[in-house]
């Protein structure tokens, strides 16, 4: 049965190291069996995608920004599992927000960057509920952001 490990191989993703805190907050919080994990945003070690979707941004790309969060989240989610992917029995909730203009709408499609990786990853288990949401401004002008609930032993 494939794991996490093989199936980000197989993608050919190499997790980063897990990004600190810009602000006064931890990356994760651990209650019991979830942990809920901080907003990760489009980032990458070229600097990611920053802007406004539907005006600097198009739709491909943002798709692509909603992929980066979501290898952020993995690393973050790595991170709060001491390395073992193989403990997360369920990607429970994202949350996704848009940097998105005016004339932008297609908000979930964005956000889909984020969840077809984590069904990629997770199989069955990456399955989750989610909320799409644009928004007016994202920090330091990025243009996706992410958050996660996880339920990992």
């Amino acid at each position: 049965m494939p794991t996490p490990e093989s199936r980000l191989a197989a993608l050919a993703i190499i997790l980063p190291a897990p990004v600190a805190p810009v602000a006064n907050y931890t990356p994760f919080v651990r209650v019991g069996d979830l942990i809920h994990i901080s907003g990760q945003v489009s980032v990458d070690a070229q600097g990611g995608v920053r802007g406004v979707v539907g005006e600097d941004v198009d739709l491909e790309l943002a798709q692509g920004a909603a992929r980066l969060c979501a290898i952020n989240l993995i690393a973050q989610i790595k991170a709060a599992c001491d390395g073992d992917l193989g403990r997360v029995r369920r990607i429970v909730k994202l949350g996704g927000f848009v940097q998105a203009g005016p004339t932008f709408f297609d908000i979930p499609k964005v956000v889909n960057g984020a969840s077809d990786l984590m069904v990629a990853v997770f199989g069955d288990a990456g399955r989750h509920a989610r909320s799409a949401v644009g928004v007016y401004r994202l920090p330091l002008n990025f243009a996706v952001e992410v958050d996660a609930i996880v339920e990992a032993p």
